[in-house]
């Protein structure tokens, strides 16, 4: 099974066009274009009758009580989780491509909405729990691209991951209340092939 895209490139740097914020000129960051990437696949296995993508970083710092802090860093060796930036599953094993800006083109303040899609169900992103307490809390939905901590030493790694699965849904339901690790679990046992994307992003000018 194969994944391409036109947006990105396997081990290449992200566009701050698909990142939920960028490096601003002035400060620390602004917000990115927020473009949901496109991506195309081939070559699923016969059996397949649904499709799922996930993209996750495992980067980012288990505890985030230190980011974006002035006079701080996240030095490379603290500890990571993982942060999904987009889970969409229940895919019809008919579709093989998703247009670049087709679940997101801009950042939405607040988030957007989990749920059906012409795409698919899309899940909670990890940006529901991250932006909890500030201006911008809210349930994100869809696609939310990258926007690690302008403090962090480590450049972080964005999987942009398509399974072609042996069941037409995953059983998460219809309205998008479920997290990355409902969707990792749903996963197992029904995995036919898989391809990936890695990308890479920093907001710190420092890490490159």
């Amino acid at each position: 099974m194969t994944l391409t895209s036109t947006s990105l490139t396997d081990g290449a740097p992200i566009d701050p066009q698909y990142a939920f914020c960028k490096a601003a000129a002035s400060g620390h960051t602004e917000p990115g274009g927020d473009r949901s990437p496109h991506l195309a696949w081939s070559g699923a296995p016969d059996g397949t009758r649904s499709f799922a993508v996930v993209v996750r970083d495992p980067d980012v710092p288990a505890d985030a009580s230190d980011a974006n802090q002035e006079g701080k860093t996240i030095p490379v060796d603290a500890e990571r989780t993982p942060f999904y930036h987009w889970l969409l599953v229940d895919i019809p094993a008919s579709t093989t491509e998703i247009a670049e800006g087709a679940a997101s083109d801009g950042v939405t303040p607040n988030g957007k909405a989990p749920g059906r899609t012409s795409l698919g169900l899309a899940g909670t992103n990890t940006f529901t729990d991250f932006l909890a307490g500030s201006d911008m809390e809210g349930t994100y939905g869809g696609y939310d691209g990258p926007c690690p901590p302008w403090n962090d030493e480590r450049l972080h790694h964005y999987h942009f991951t398509v399974y072609a699965l042996d069941t037409e849904s995953l059983g998460l339901g219809d309205d998008g209340d479920f997290t990355g690790d409902d969707v990792e679990a749903a996963l197992d046992g029904h995995v036919l092939a898989q391809a990936e994307i890695v990308g890479t992003y920093t907001t710190n000018p420092a890490v490159g």
